[in-house]
């Protein structure tokens, strides 16, 4: 394997120093550092993180590879500076066996670009009425521990109690789709003043707090892990900020177009902007931006939800919900989070790599930059902006909500185990697996 010198990087946004690569493991980390043979990597200017690790990916496969494979959306987080995603399970056939989410995992391995973590659905077809194979999922070569039926709500209660003890046997969590289903019956949007004035049916913050607040009540009493998925509401922050007070076992998650856009874009009627949960108020961002920063919500997660054009480009009510993510992640977080003074470079690696790596159990990601440790890194420069264009990706849907924003930091170089999957701001099109 080639080894690499990286020079003058800024690890964590803080110390300037080179960084030495030898067989997919950091072999030192200092001041002007020799390695026999080793490729120079310019990184001056450069900030270094671990490999972004995304707790919650669709990359369709199978079923719907018109929308995205597992390879393109690989690709895809390769560009975004992820080392790791975690597929969500709501492909067809849904990923609620053994055999589904190994070849999940297989396909990313296959790939190359990043470690493709499944997730299992929590109960058969996503139907919510009889738990899936989740034993199987959690003993297969897949070795899953995040258990999701994301798309759609565990909505039963005694189905999702069943599926907190379950998981307990092998220290799995479930990701909870937190949405009352009656609440938000031909929902199109945030409810709220706007929705009226649209005329658009609303799809209320209530319908979220619900069910988190169940869900925290139901963990506390079962004594497992929940994680919410896609957190968007004041009340859903302060909701879980009580969990944790109580010492609940809770975690959650924030997307980036949740820190960033606001419902007021659904003026448009553009179906760019459809999503699930749908975008908030001014208000649930600045809220949910402070829960980010005050360590609330635990970490960043795409949701990524590639979508053909057909599903997209038609009128508001028929159009698919959601939107893609990965390559602009990192610089969603940076214009929202680190440019405002909230967040550190150091705590954006806590919250996009660590903590995700730690939620879903992936040991071999999410590792700090150190001697010893997989070379599994990012080089960013927070230093350039970029116009976004939807047509520049490596999915193969456009749905890109941030198409002609323009947005700081690029994403320079990945690493996977010291190979590179993105070099010179370029995806590496042959890959050695």
């Amino acid at each position: 394997m080639t080894s690499y010198v990286i020079r003058q990087a800024k690890v964590l946004g803080v110390k300037v120093a080179d960084i030495a690569v030898e067989d997919g493991v950091i072999t030192a980390i200092g001041k002007d550092l020799t390695v026999d043979g080793a490729t120079e990597v310019e990184a001056k200017g450069l900030v270094a993180l671990p490999g972004l690790v995304d707790l919650h990916t669709h990359v369709r496969e199978p079923g719907r590879e018109d929308a995205e494979t597992v390879l393109s959306g690989s690709k895809a987080a390769a560009r975004g500076g992820f080392t790791c995603v975690h597929a969500m399970a709501n492909t067809d056939p849904v990923a609620d066996t053994a055999g589904v989410v190994e070849q999940v995992w297989r396909l990313g391995r296959e790939g190359g670009y990043c470690d493709v973590q499944p997730v299992g659905a929590v109960t058969i077809g996503l139907g919510g009425e009889q738990l899936a194979e989740l034993g199987a999922m959690a003993d297969s070569a897949a070795t899953v521990r995040v258990f999701s039926d994301d798309g759609k709500c565990v909505s039963d209660a005694v189905i999702m109690r069943r599926a907190l003890e379950y998981v307990k046997a092998f220290d799995g969590v479930i990701a909870q789709h937190a949405q009352e289903p009656r609440l938000t019956e031909g929902a199109q949007m945030n409810e709220g003043p706007l929705s009226g004035e649209l005329g658009l049916t609303g799809w209320p913050a209530v319908a979220e707090e619900a069910i988190v607040a169940r869900d925290v009540l139901l963990a506390e009493h079962v004594g497992s892990r929940l994680h919410v998925c896609h957190l968007s509401t004041r009340g859903s922050v302060e909701i879980v900020r009580w969990a944790k007070s109580r010492g609940i076992n809770v975690t959650a998650e924030v997307t980036p177009h949740h820190l960033l856009l606001t419902d007021d874009l659904v003026r448009s009627y553009d179906p760019i902007y459809k999503v699930n949960p749908p975008l908030r108020s001014d208000d649930d961002v600045q809220a949910v931006r402070e829960g980010l920063a005050d360590g609330t919500i635990d970490i960043v997660a795409t949701d990524h939800a590639p979508h053909p054009m057909e599903d997209k480009e038609c009128e508001w009510s028929a159009a698919a919900f959601g939107m893609l993510g990965l390559e602009t992640a990192l610089s969603v977080v940076q214009q929202t989070m680190v440019d405002t003074g909230l967040l550190t470079w150091a705590q954006v690696a806590d919250k996009m790599s660590v903590k995700p790596a730690e939620i879903g159990r992936v040991h071999n990601q999410g590792r700090p930059l150190e001697v010893g440790e997989p070379a599994n890194l990012v080089l960013v420069d927070p230093g350039v902006t970029r116009l976004i264009d939807a047509r520049n990706t490596a999915s193969l849907s456009r749905n890109n909500p941030y198409a002609g924003l323009t947005l700081p930091g690029e994403v320079v170089a990945t690493f996977l185990r010291g190979r590179p999957t993105v070099s010179d701001r370029a995806l590496v099109e042959a890959v050695t697996v």
